[in-house]
């Protein structure tokens, strides 16, 4: 940990931090208050792998549905017309859209073979995104004279390393330059996050033996036929497992670093609310 006591973080000239956590914990909100009330730096590793590392492939995909309109594909073939991702912090459907939902595609499915195909894709993106974060904290200072840093991290960071392991590059990388910092929910927090996944699903990321563990689960639960599948019903029944497995890595992660509770970081109001609690956290760790 590069801040191992509450005096070091707080007399710390440059404070760098890597938020982790389920969604909608407040990790983007906290980078954003940072951002606009203490001088930070934000870095989003979501918006850096929908840009940087399968930007390419998000566009590719909106040209392939393009040509299917007789009309676009013309306009395609000849220049005539531009297609980009409009991804921001605040809209990442681009992203989501790409990495789809398996099952039928009558319902919005994609075949399976073609979604693990995208999810490896996801994952190489989001293994050097992180990565990445590491000269970013040299560009956030040098290039934009920002003196502190946060990471927004995604929700699946815990899915692409093995926290026990003390040789994982993702982890070494992150804790040479940050402090991690857990935002851990509670259960009524989890129950929110599958209420309105329910409400709305989206896709997501899935470590592939769990991928491969919830389909055969679901085949041979309902026996359906792996291009019969609903997409929405298949990840709605699989939030909550990934869910639980992800409580459990993520605290296995926050070994590197420190731990703040949700109900906590929602009374944040700026950086120096912040600042405090990290230095509580450490007080406690």
């Amino acid at each position: 940990m590069i801040y191992t006591t509450p005096e070091s973080w707080r007399t710390a000239p440059e404070k760098r931090v890597a938020l982790f956590g389920m969604s909608g914990l407040g990790k983007t909100h906290v980078a954003d208050l940072l951002r606009r009330t203490g001088g930070w730096f934000h870095y989003s590793v979501d918006y850096r792998i929908g840009t940087r590392y399968m930007g390419e492939h998000i566009v590719d995909n909106f040209k392939r549905e393009a040509m299917k309109v007789p009309f676009l594909a013309e306009l395609l073939k000849s220049d005539s017309i531009y297609i980009g991702s409009n991804i921001t912090f605040d809209n990442l459907d681009p992203l989501s859209t790409y990495l789809g939902k398996p099952g039928d595609p009558a319902q919005g499915g994609i075949p399976i073979e073609e979604y693990r195909r995208r999810q490896e894709q996801h994952r190489e993106a989001e293994v050097a995104s992180l990565i990445d974060t590491v000269r970013f904290v040299e560009r956030g200072r040098e290039i934009y004279g920002y003196p502190h840093f946060v990471c927004d991290t995604g929700g699946s960071i815990c899915e692409v390393v093995e926290p026990e392991d003390p040789d994982d590059p993702v982890i070494a990388a992150l804790t040479s330059a940050l402090l991690l910092v857990w935002i851990k929910g509670d259960e009524a927090h989890v129950d929110e996050l599958v209420a309105r996944f329910d409400r709305q699903p989206k896709p997501m990321y899935y470590r592939p033996a769990e991928l491969a563990r919830n389909w055969a689960d679901w085949l041979a639960e309902t026996g359906d036929a792996p291009d019969k599948v609903d997409p929405d019903a298949f990840i709605r029944w699989s939030f909550r497992r990934v869910i639980e497995t992800r409580q459990a890595r993520y605290a296995a992660l926050a070994r590197h670093g420190i731990t703040v509770e949700a109900a906590d970081v929602a009374a944040i109001r700026s950086a120096a609310d912040f600042e405090r609690l990290v230095a509580d956290a450490l007080t406690k760790r």
